[in-house]
């Protein structure tokens, strides 16, 4: 038998880490929409983090890694009166944002949630603009190349939300690390790397270097997000994946050595090992695309798939209500996703399983013309109408739902609800293609998203600090000129 000695000849780095960097680096005219859709995701955003800090099951996840410690100058925390380093703040904002599942989203070939990335931005913006502004950035910076020196501004903040919406979203549409059993908060933890990275100063050889790491760790799998094993894992996963991300690029500023070929190399890369071999590509030129295109969550907490399906139970709920014994069967007829992901049948654990069930979500929409986060708690949920409904529910593919769904000139989420009554009776069929937080919704979803900012806020600090922290939005030049470090501390408590 011949042996090959394999050459130990160190190759230049993937193409793919080469464009995520200079893309990260250099990036800084997104769109006019695409900032003005930053400057509403920022507040959408911070609102479904200020709203998860009603629930004990998020708040207890919260705070410093040991218990009772804080640092000077450490970045802040919405809604809390947390000081942390920037890692483990980035882990607070992140967890607090995915909690309820209600900021925004992104469906391709790989979905996600690409404002999950904030916990990183904001962490990282807020740390180190208070430091540098009191004079005590870090030693270990000192030496970088390119540290930046002036505090950052809102303006930076939302560019930066616009470039990890970017890398995250066209990494997503032709890549499906869930068809593998990857979760997709590998991406967020690939976007912060690269973004973070740019922000604390790193050249363009030490973003290829943080992001070699994100690769590196391969991903999380996905088993908390589905039957029989869902649970409230996948409520924190992108708040630790936003960590994860702080920590890689504080380690590649201090100069530690990348892995030019982690995609690429065979039998060791990322492609070979978790990929099956399949390459990692992008599928467009890197812009701003996915800000333009972002799907808000404005009207229910709910998995996206299923937001029309909520959208027409809540239509069909004046017609229902009264008659809910009478019923016979409820047919939902939805998209080949919504089927694959949310299309669930037995008994639900706890609120996360019941987030992620389109029979639940619809049969609430149905019963109470409404679906807030509260209604996945248990008390809610002990409701004997609710199952009982579940059990009368038929979900049909419909395939053209399926086609619209994938075509990139459409993005439709369409699901259509028709309810059946022993007597032979029958509701019209509810059909919606497009959730009112789609970009084709979006002179009407703005009005409503400022709406449920505006109520999160009022809940958790009074209406005239809600009116206060909604109306920085309102004049944009005057937020994106905004040092970061006062932003930040106007939300805290």
């Amino acid at each position: 038998m011949s042996h090959v000695t394999p050459s130990n000849l160190r190759p230049p780095p993937d193409d793919l880490l080469v464009t995520l960097a200079d893309y990260a680096l250099n990036y800084t005219t997104p769109s006019a929409e695409a900032l003005d859709t930053a400057r509403w995701c920022l507040l959408d955003t911070l609102a479904c983090g200020i709203m998860a800090l009603q629930y004990p099951a998020c708040t207890k996840l919260l705070g410093p890694v040991v218990p009772g410690t804080s640092i000077v100058n450490g970045a802040r925390v919405p809604g809390t009166a947390y000081e942390l380093d920037p890692a483990q703040a980035a882990f607070n904002i992140g967890t607090i944002v995915r909690w309820l599942d209600f900021n925004d989203t992104w469906l391709a070939a790989e979905w996600g949630h690409p404002s999950d990335n904030l916990g990183a931005i904001l962490a990282v913006a807020d740390w180190l603009s208070r430091n540098q502004a009191a004079g005590t950035v870090p030693a270990a910076f000192h030496s970088s190349l390119g540290i930046r020196h002036s505090p950052f501004t809102v303006r930076d903040v939302l560019v930066a939300m616009v470039k990890a919406h970017e890398i995250q979203g066209v990494l997503a549409l032709e890549n499906s690390f869930n068809r593998v059993g990857l979760d997709h908060v590998l991406l967020v933890r690939v976007a912060s790397t690269a973004v973070v990275t740019a922000m604390l100063g790193g050249t363009r050889d030490q973003i290829v270097n943080a992001l070699s790491h994100a690769w590196l760790d391969g991903s999380a799998l996905r088993t908390y997000r589905h039957a029989p094993n869902t649970g409230s894992r996948k409520s924190w996963a992108a708040g630790d994946a936003t960590s994860r991300a702080v920590r890689l690029a504080l380690i590649a500023m201090t100069g530690e050595m990348g892995y030019p070929s982690v995609l690429t190399a065979k039998t060791w890369g990322f492609q070979d090992v978790s990929f099956k071999g399949k390459p990692v590509t992008l599928a467009r030129p890197l812009g701003s695309y996915v800000m333009e295109n972002v799907l808000f969550k404005i009207s229910f907490p709910a998995e996206f798939h299923a937001q029309t399906a909520v959208e027409c139970a809540v239509q069909l709920h004046p017609h229902v209500k009264n008659r809910l014994d009478a019923i016979a069967r409820v047919e939902l007829t939805t998209h080949e996703s919504a089927i694959r992901i949310i299309d669930k049948t037995g008994p639900l654990n706890n609120p996360a399983d019941r987030d992620h069930c389109l029979q639940y979500m619809t049969a609430i929409g149905l019963i109470f013309g409404h679906l807030t986060a509260a209604d996945y708690e248990d008390k809610v949920a002990a409701d004997p109408r609710i199952d009982a409904l579940r059990a009368k529910m038929t979900v049909v593919e419909d395939k053209q739902y399926s086609k619209d769904y994938l075509d990139p000139g459409k993005r439709s989420i369409a699901n259509a609800v028709q309810v059946f009554f022993i007597d032979g009776t029958k509701t019209d069929r509810i059909e919606v293609h497009f959730p009112i937080g789609h970009r084709r919704r979006r002179k009407e979803g703005i009005p409503v998203l400022q709406q449920k900012a505006a109520a999160a806020f009022a809940a958790h600090y009074g209406k005239s600090e809600s009116e206060r922290l909604t109306s920085l939005f309102t004049d944009r030049e005057k937020l994106n000129a905004m040092l970061v470090q006062d932003f930040a501390s106007s939300f805290v408590k």
